[in-house]
């Protein structure tokens, strides 16, 4: 296999990423169905931990593992 294909292989950051972002995002359109824009953005800017704020610092956290799972690695020879 040469280096230029090393992406080729299995990358659990990104798939731990796209699961953490899948979750959040599904929780928070289940969250616009039923309670409402204006719910749900009150819930973000309360002061209060809600299902709105895990799930957002989860899409951050998602984000976050495609970005590591994307950066480039450099062989040791």
């Amino acid at each position: 296999m040469s280096h230029e294909y090393y992406r080729q292989g299995r990358n659990w950051y990104t798939a731990i990423g796209v699961l953490f972002s899948v979750m959040a995002g599904i929780v928070l359109v289940r969250q616009l169905l039923i309670w409402g824009p204006e719910f749900v953005e009150e819930f973000l800017l309360n002061g209060d931990i809600t299902n709105e704020k895990v799930s957002m610092a989860m899409l951050a956290f998602g984000m976050f593992m495609i970005a590591l799972g994307f950066r480039r690695h450099e062989q040791k020879r």
